[in-house]
């Protein structure tokens, strides 16, 4: 069993954030396969996490990523504890691991967890179910005890970005439009969709969401397969269906009237071949398959079957008219609300830590004004000191909130300056990157 390092804060370092994680750009999907974090096993996980020091994680572990957002002082320390706990988890090497971990940390890692939930870091682009999956991670989280109040913050400021996307951007319309588009060519193909019978082939974003604009439409008879069953029965348990032995892919393809494939596994799933054989024990009805996943699943020679009808996220956005450019507009508008909400965040942790030495400055400034009062009469004695105060401590706190918008490094020498020169207790302050 791998033991995850121990980790331990100085007293100087405050915690930050970090993303550390394996994701579908830089991470082999194996991989991801292997140390996948079923819902029911995140308490433990993240128990493990907690043990090794990592009390604030959460664990986001989906066909895309297993991504860990956590908060403490040592970055890479945190990482070593990340990989350990899902070595453990995915009985596989840490070290393994470790050659695939990406880490992300300070105001990178908030980006990364606001790009996350607006759904540009998914495999495509505004699929609407990662927020879903967001929100589900955090909840484990807090019902494992692993949530801090900053952490939370953190998150529900990511919703709120990803609320600005969906509201103020087309980036969410492509899918559910793509989602239209393929029920209209199902309907072309095969009729009323609640006749035909659904196969599903992992567990993809895009393949859950067309399976679910299906389902809308009337289509009953569903069946779930993924080459880990693990993750197999989670989609099943998710859209209440039945689930196909993947080692019998043949079979079940002969069974499905609309095929939906989301593995992303960078090779195929379905040859040409296999499709033929599949379109032959059918007695050549007509069969619709659905390549949902980036990279593709299904073999482009499907193309030369007659009456199996392939179509890539390409065909079914092209029939949906949407062009690239709409895309990308609608990709960059949202990139750039992400930038303004994980900025504007870090410029209110920023200034929140700034009001902390403002307001330890000024109890020790009330405390000596009280010690002067002691030995003073007059009405008018405590109106002249408050003023007083009020006057001293306001060129100090407006050039501190100015440090800790505009240079954080400079702000820190500035509190511990103060806290030396007035003695002040001072709060641990992160260090600058």
């Amino acid at each position: 069993m791998t033991t995850a390092p121990q980790l331990v804060a100085t007293p100087d370092e405050a915690p930050d954030f970090h993303a550390i994680g394996l994701d579908h750009r830089a991470s082999s999907a194996r991989l991801r396969d292997l140390v996948f974090v079923e819902t029911a096993n995140l308490p433990a996980v993240l128990g493990w996490l907690r043990e090794a020091g990592l009390a604030e994680a959460v664990l986001l572990s989906t066909c895309d990523r297993v991504e860990a957002i956590v908060r403490h002082t040592a970055a890479e320390a945190a990482r070593a504890s990340v990989a350990a706990a899902l070595a453990r988890s995915g009985r596989v090497p840490a070290a393994e691991i470790e050659a695939e971990l990406e880490v992300r940390s300070g105001a990178e890692a908030v980006r990364r967890l606001f790009a996350i939930a607006a759904s540009l870091e998914s495999q495509v682009l505004g699929e609407p179910q990662v927020l879903g999956q967001v929100k589900e991670a955090h909840a484990a989280a807090a019902a494992a005890g692993a949530l801090g109040a900053d952490l939370d913050a953190l998150f529900a400021a990511a919703y709120a970005a990803a609320k600005r996307v969906r509201s103020e951007t087309a980036l969410a319309e492509r899918p559910v439009t793509m989602a239209a588009a393929a029920l209209r060519v199902a309907r072309d193909i095969h009729g009323d969709v609640a006749r035909c019978a659904a196969l599903l082939i992992g567990d993809g974003e895009m393949g859950e969401l067309l399976i679910r604009h299906f389902t809308g439409a009337g289509l009953k008879r569903v069946a779930v397969t993924a080459p880990l069953a693990a993750r197999a029965e989670q989609l099943a348990r998710a859209l209440d269906c039945h689930i196909e032995d993947y080692e019998k892919l043949e079979e079940a393809l002969a069974r499905a009237d609309i095929v939906v494939s989301a593995c992303g596994s960078r090779r195929l799933v379905v040859t040409a071949e296999l499709a033929h054989a599949a379109h032959r024990r059918r007695r050549r009805k007509p069969m619709f398959l659905i390549d949902a996943a980036v990279p593709g699943d299904l073999d482009p020679a499907i193309d030369a079957l007659e009456g199996v009808f392939r179509y890539d996220l390409g065909d079914l956005e092209a029939a949906a008219l949407e062009g690239q450019q709409s895309r990308r507009d609608a990709a960059e508008a949202a990139s750039r609300i992400v930038d303004e909400a994980a900025a504007a965040f870090m410029r209110g942790r920023d200034e929140r830590k700034a009001a902390a030495g403002i307001a330890a400055l000024r109890a020790r400034f009330e405390a000596e004004r009280a010690k002067v009062l002691e030995t003073v009469s007059g009405d008018g004695a405590a109106e002249a000191t408050r003023l007083l105060v009020n006057r001293l401590l306001h060129g100090p706190a407006v050039k501190l909130r100015e440090l800790a918008a505009g240079d954080p490094a400079a702000r820190a020498e500035a509190e511990k300056l103060i806290a030396d020169l007035f003695a002040l207790e001072r709060t641990p302050i992160s260090k600058p990157k």
